[in-house]
């Protein structure tokens, strides 16, 4: 039997409608206090025709913001606020979990508890700037943990885990990717650590292990996701063995009955990669969502092949919040606007149309 991208799709216990899924965006559009918008509503359910929607990064803790205008998951008024999303997904008959993130490093004193040095697993500035209220500003070198100060860093999840609960969501996705506390953690180029968080890769591994007691403690496993990012450089990121590295991570993260692994596949800024993903989701039993820059033919070919089980969309479910409908009927796409990613009003964010017919709507 050929296996087709439009096909229910059993995640746990979970009937996905399609093996779409809606891949994190950052789009800059809370409330400075991390308090979701209507607009925020709007845009999530116009797009709850994916099998599953995984939110933009969404940080555990003051500590762990590292850009403006970024919703929260860390207190009772943001997990309230969160919960017209869920119910709005909810209602239109999608899947939606929250992505939790510590930006650890990728952070900047201005945009932390009295302007706070960011933390990381070790003092080493990563290049480029940060985002600010006040612009763009140099990164800093962030202080590197003690190793009494990492439980609280655990606690701050599991507490973020269980707002999510609150809030309705459909479970929690872990962020370990694209170079912030977790990733920081787990690839050698940011972590130089001599003590049980550093060195071999069961000693880098320690922090995500721990997370996911915590989270899963909160939440059943089948409800619990991790992302990961290999080889992606973006904030200055790096490892020496990706592939045998994040080999190993995938085998650990196996036993666990996890929803899903999501997978960055490559370098997120050149598409270049040297890893065969192919043997790194061999690694991992339970369901393998692929990212980074698949079109409809990609997406196909990947799940019949067995290659993913799952495949997440960027920016095609940014500027068509019927992706699937488009794809399945392969109605032309509207185009993305850059200007209007990050930060600004429902211009670019929820005014992008529905087909209809030879017009189009926005709903």
């Amino acid at each position: 039997m050929t296996i087709d991208l439009f096909e229910p799709f059993q995640l746990g216990d979970l009937t996905l409608a399609n093996r779409m899924v809606m891949a994190p965006m950052t789009r800059n559009r809370a409330a400075e206090n991390g308090i979701v918008p209507p607009m925020m509503v709007t845009y999530y359910r116009q797009r709850a025709s994916a099998g599953l929607i995984i939110t933009e990064s969404t940080p555990v803790s003051p500590e762990g913001v590292g850009y403006p205008a970024t919703p929260g998951i860390h207190t009772e008024a943001h997990a309230a606020s969160w919960r017209g999303v869920t119910d709005a997904v909810h209602a239109a008959g999608g899947h939606v979990f929250v992505q939790l993130q510590h930006c650890g490093r990728i952070s900047h004193p201005s945009l932390l508890p009295n302007n706070a040095t960011p933390v990381a697993p070790s003092a080493l500035r990563p290049a480029g700037q940060a985002v600010t209220y006040g612009g763009m500003q140099d990164f800093v070198t962030p202080r590197a943990l003690e190793t009494r100060e990492i439980p609280g860093i655990v606690a701050q999840f599991k507490h973020a885990a269980e707002m999510a609960k609150r809030a309705g969501f459909d479970g929690v996705e872990v962020h370990g990717a694209n170079g912030y506390i977790v990733d920081q953690f787990l690839r050698d180029g940011s972590n130089r650590r001599t003590d049980a968080y550093g060195g071999s890769v069961q000693n880098r591994m320690r922090l995500l292990n721990e997370i996911l007691d915590a989270v899963c403690a909160v939440w059943p496993a089948r409800r619990v996701g991790v992302r990961l990012s290999p080889e992606n450089s973006f904030n200055s990121m790096s490892d020496s063995d990706p592939e045998a590295h994040f080999g190993y991570f995938m085998g650990q993260l196996s036993s666990r009955g996890l929803a899903y692994v999501h997978v960055l596949e490559g370098d997120m800024l050149t598409k270049a990669s040297t890893v065969d993903y192919r043997a790194l989701r061999s690694r991992f039993s339970g369901p393998y969502v692929a990212n980074n820059g698949y079109d409809l033919a990609r997406a196909q070919t990947a799940v019949r092949s067995g290659a993913a089980d799952l495949i997440a969309f960027g920016i095609p479910f940014l500027a068509n919040p019927d992706l699937v409908r488009r794809y399945r009927e392969n109605l032309p796409l509207n185009a993305a606007d850059p200007s209007t990613f990050y930060g600004g009003t429902e211009a670019g964010y929820t005014d992008y149309p529905f087909y209809r017919g030879e017009e189009t709507q926005a709903v």
